[in-house]
């Protein structure tokens, strides 16, 4: 059963604008093993992040770094959580994420669906 769908968009240079305008929100927003990628990945990542939090109804409190995307050994994105992220959906009863990412142009994308 869907319990929540999140999706969002980031333009990439706007993206990038912000985190060299910005000392330390890289660090706020990704774990160590996020922050050395491309900035367009983090973007990606970025989407992602907001589109659990959107697939969570937009907890307040949520820790960015309690919300990472990993790959599998086949390449493939998932959701990894804990903390704060893992409380909500605990509550919820959340037990399977579904993630899709893409890139186009200036553009990064990302949709979770969220299932119990």
């Amino acid at each position: 059963m869907i319990v929540g769908i999140g999706v969002d968009v980031v333009q990439v240079s706007r993206f990038k604008e912000q985190i060299e305008r910005t000392p330390g929100l890289i660090e706020r927003l990704f774990v160590p093993a996020e922050r050395d990628l491309t900035v367009r990945s983090l973007a990606a990542r970025f989407a992602a992040k907001e589109a659990v939090a959107k697939a969570l109804g937009a907890p307040v409190g949520m820790n960015w770094q309690h919300c990472q995307v990993v790959k599998d050994d086949a390449g493939d994105p998932h959701i990894l959580i804990d903390g704060t992220v893992a409380e909500v959906a605990a509550r919820k009863g959340i037990t399977t994420w579904h993630l899709s990412m893409s890139h186009d142009g200036d553009l990064a994308t990302a949709m979770v669906i969220a299932e119990k």
